[in-house]
């Protein structure tokens, strides 16, 4: 037989459960999370000279420090944009992956664009 304070300990716990849950269903005023559209990747803003370079700067202050030459061996996995589609970068990069965080919420779609443009650009240098 459980002790007065394990049992005490358990009903606790169980009403403590129970009252989350009833809250959460009772939660209706949240709003459900969209899923951000994935723009459309033309040749033309693929190439875009002032995208490249926005890319680029983002790249600097944020990427290189795990994607980089530089950054410690095993930190990120090293890009190999040949092998990738636009989509495919853009939805990690709003999404994270793993260990990735989302930087969805830290830079804006237009610059995530432009991050994009760069790392497929003939300019991309990792």
């Amino acid at each position: 037989m459980a002790s007065p304070t394990a049992r005490l300990t358990w009903t606790a716990g169980a009403a403590a459960l129970l009252l989350m849950a009833a809250g959460a269903a009772a939660d209706t005023t949240t709003p459900a999370t969209e899923q951000e559209p994935v723009p459309e990747f033309t040749q033309d803003i693929l190439t875009d000279p002032a995208r490249i370079a926005a890319g680029r700067e983002v790249w600097e202050d944020q990427c290189r420090h795990c994607h980089g030459k530089s950054a410690y061996p095993g930190k990120a996995p090293k890009l190999r944009p040949r092998r990738y589609k636009p989509d495919f970068v853009y939805d990690r990069v709003t999404n994270g992956f793993r260990k990735m965080p989302p930087w969805k919420e830290v830079y804006s779609q237009d610059e995530r664009i432009s991050v994009v443009a760069y790392i497929l650009s003939k300019e991309f240098a990792p």
